[in-house]
């Protein structure tokens, strides 16, 4: 903590004013400085701007969100490019981790750049709109419980800190997990009397509203276990009438539909041209001239149910020589599968494959296959397709599509688990997943299921409505079955081959292979450990050495 309070609070806004004698004070010329700025209503517009844009920390040397990343340390992704996230999906993670230290400073960077918003908005001098004075303090605080709500999911307990800091303060301590969630709550619904439901000025689009704020009370609810109180705020935001569902779950993640989207209710966006990420080039297959360095894997294809609604183990749609026929749409929105056409490449990773057909020319010709065999094509034999749909080819790696954060598919699926686990399950039960399944083209569920048919269901529709949205990891804690499925071999497809029969799904939804005639062939991606102890992330290491109030997380 003591680190941060060395760091500019908004980069090109404020600086650090310095005195050279007793009667001298000199501030920079270039910049206003902390003791001065925030005297007027267009600096908070400007405060407010420094405390989002902490939202743009990038990782994964493709200009990422922390946030998109997230699931490559999971059971259903992996990250072939960077050891330090392997490590945090292998169970190999230590405190001198460079992603968990970057994490924890941005966030904390963040964080007091909104203590300083809400710490000095009464220099403001002449206030002419005290509503947006109002507004800017409640997006700076709603910005700083969506920061709170990462760091406490991640690392457990952790330092609240609300007030700025300076040297003689910086030793502060850990706070508790439950408290924190306390702190995170009341802001929310505090923020969400303020905010308005939506803004009129063009300046402000993408900015927190009412909807952001009890939207996130929804999940920060759900995953503490409070579960009336998230299904009361993913209510409020359904009977808003504000947000509804995208017809089609595509354009989700497409840029020019989510423009004009209403289910989209909060997001990190990005303008070509003066703020791009390089996604597509990332994932993309190596046909279509990505490099396949975040992939989706077997046990995340494994999951897509078929077209009846029936898990692949279940169902007389399955046909294992067929495998990705006949599976749930979502699947072909969110991967690419072979047989799938990839920017006019088919694509196969099938390693026999050494040709296959470009559609990009008329007639179609056969060309040598790179997704078979370069020595880095995906590792899994599948690629992510969700968010690199690009309407101009040339945006591989610069990409503008935005990367969604809060979505209202999410808030019913926030309402329905909450009442699940309640367990005061009635018709508005239903009705939540069945949009969210009908939306996809999937068939609707049966009435008249337990409470674990139910959570079987909820659980299913969690992992593939929100594959690659940040979710899997703190649903698999939350759960408790992290190390059921972060334990043992990340397995990727047989490379001249398919799976003889369809693995074995559990009630979370999860594939297991042990009844797989030929499992021995499948590639083995990463073998995992996984210890109670990588239930929690590790507090960095420098903040332990600096700062003697804050104790390790329990086996680091």
């Amino acid at each position: 903590m003591k680190r941060i309070i060395y760091i500019s609070l908004f980069t090109g806004l404020i600086g650090f004013s310095s005195s050279c004698s007793d009667y001298l004070e000199k501030y920079p010329i270039d910049k206003p400085a902390s003791s001065t700025f925030l005297k007027s209503e267009v600096e908070l517009d400007h405060a407010v701007v420094g405390a989002y844009q902490r939202l743009w920390n990038g990782y994964g040397g493709y200009s990422l969100p922390f946030e998109v990343m997230l699931d490559c340390t999971t059971d259903i992704a992996w990250e072939r490019a960077d050891a330090s996230w392997q490590a945090l999906g292998n169970g190999k993670v230590d405190p001198n981790n460079w992603v968990i230290g970057n994490v924890w400073t941005s966030i904390y960077e963040g964080i007091q750049r909104c203590n300083f918003i809400i710490e000095n908005v009464d220099r403001i001098e002449n206030i002419t709109n005290q509503t947006r004075v109002n507004h800017s303090v409640a997006q700076a605080r709603f910005l700083r419980a969506y920061w709170y709500h990462h760091l406490i999911e991640m690392f457990g307990d952790v330092p609240l800190v609300t007030t700025l800091l300076d040297l003689e303060t910086a030793y502060v301590g850990k706070d508790a997990k439950e408290d924190i969630y306390d702190f995170i709550l009341d802001e929310l619904e505090a923020c969400s009397e303020i905010l308005p439901d939506s803004y009129t000025e063009s300046r402000d689009k993408g900015k927190a509203t009412k909807g952001t704020a009890l939207a996130l009370k929804s999940t920060v609810a759900l995953y503490a276990g409070r579960w009336n109180v998230a299904a009361d705020a993913a209510k409020r935001v359904m009977d808003a009438g504000v947000y509804q569902l995208e017809s089609n779950y595509e354009n989700l993640y497409i840029k020019s539909k989510q423009d004009v989207s209403k289910e989209i209710i909060f997001q990190i966006s990005f303008l070509a041209g003066t703020r791009n990420h390089s996604f597509p080039g990332g994932v993309n297959t190596r046909m279509a001239k990505g490099y396949s360095s975040k992939v989706p894997n077997q046990a995340l294809i494994d999951s897509y149910m078929c077209t009846d609604g029936l898990p692949i183990d279940e169902s007389p749609l399955y046909d294992p020589k067929k495998p990705f026929e006949n599976r749930d749409p979502r699947m072909y929105v969110t991967n690419v599968v072979p047989g799938m056409i990839s920017n006019g490449y088919q694509f196969e990773s099938h390693k026999d494959s050494t040709q296959c057909w470009n559609y990009n020319t008329t007639p179609a010709t056969r060309v040598a296959n790179q997704d078979a065999t370069n020595a880095y094509a995906t590792f899994s034999g599948y690629c992510w397709k969700k968010y690199t749909d690009m309407e101009d080819p040339d945006y591989l790696n610069r990409s503008n599509t935005a990367f969604l954060l809060l979505r209202y598919g999410e808030v019913l699926l926030n309402y329905a688990e909450a009442k699940i686990e309640a367990n005061t399950i009635d018709e508005s039960v239903y009705t939540a997943i069945n949009e969210i399944r009908r939306r996809a083209g999937m068939p609707d569920i049966d009435n008249g299921l337990t409470q674990a048919q139910l959570r079987t269901i909820i659980r299913t529709e969690r992992k593939i409505e929100l594959a690659l949205e940040g979710k899997r990891l703190y649903d698999i804690r939350r759960w408790k079955i992290a190390e059921d499925v972060l334990r043992g071999n990340l397995l990727g497809r047989i490379e001249r081959g398919l799976l003889a029969n369809a693995p074995r799904i559990d009630e979370n939804g999860n594939p297991h292979y042990d009844n797989v005639t030929n499992r021995n062939n499948m590639r083995v991606i990463e073998v995992r450990l996984f210890n109670q102890r990588n239930y929690l992330w590790p507090i960095p290491q420098i903040e332990i050495n600096v700062n003697r109030n804050i104790k390790q997380n329990t086996g680091y």
